[in-house]
C-alpha cells in the first residue's frame, strides 16, 4: 500500500538493547546479539524498521500527551520528516487538523518466554490503512470500506448509521 503513496519513503531503524538479564553478562552477546533483537516483534510496539511516507496516515501506539490529543489510538497524518522527529495533523476527534510532534522514545517490552526486557528507541507508531472495530468507534470517517468475513456483530445489538 505504501508504494501507492506518491513520493519518497523513510526508513527508521530503532536502537534495542537488553534492559535486564538474568544469566550471565558473557553469554549475552552469543545468545541474543542485536540482530535477533531487531527481529523480536510486540503488541503495541513499533517493529525495529519503520518506512514511512509524507502524506501517510499513522497510529500512534502510546500515550504520550492525552492534554493535545496525543493518545494511544490517534491517527495522525504525516506532513514533514526528520532524523529525529515525525510531524503531522490529527485525524478526527476534538483536536482534528491540530498539528504535532511525534518524537523517537524508548519502550520497554516483556515477555514471559525471554529472559530479558527488551529496550526499544523508536517511534510511537505504525502505518494505519485498517483498523479494528474498537479503534474505529466515535471515528468521523469520509469514506469506509467494511470487510466481515464471519458475522461479527448482533443486529439488535448494533447501531450503524452511514451518511453519504
Amino acid at each position: 500500500m505504501l508504494q501507492r503513496v506518491p513520493g519518497n519513503s523513510t526508513t527508521y531503524y530503532s536502537s534495542d538493547s537488553l534492559l535486564l538479564w538474568t544469566e550471565t553478562a558473557d553469554s549475552f552477546d552469543e545468545s541474543y546479539p542485536t540482530e535477533f533483537l531487531n527481529t523480536l516483534t510486540f503488541n503495541g510496539v513499533p517493529d525495529h524498521e519503520l518506512t514511512i511516507k509524507v502524506n501517510t496516515p499513522v497510529m500512534l501506539l502510546r500515550n504520550l500527551n492525552p492534554g493535545l490529543g496525543l493518545c494511544n489510538g490517534t491517527r495522525i497524518m504525516i506532513t514533514s520528516l526528520g532524523d529525529n522527529y515525525i510531524k503531522g495533523n490529527i485525524m478526527g476527534g476534538s483536536y482534528d487538523t491540530d498539528e504535532v510532534v511525534i518524537p523517537r522514545i524508548v519502550l520497554n517490552m516483556e515477555n514471559s518466554k525471554w529472559p530479558f526486557i527488551l529496550k526499544r528507541r523508536q517511534f510511537p507508531v505504525r502505518l494505519c490503512y485498517a483498523m479494528t472495530i474498537n479503534k474505529s468507534q466515535g471515528q468521523m470517517l469520509e469514506k469506509v470500506g467494511i470487510y466481515l468475513p464471519e458475522l461479527v456483530l448482533a443486529t439488535a445489538n448494533s447501531m450503524w448509521e452511514f451518511q453519504e
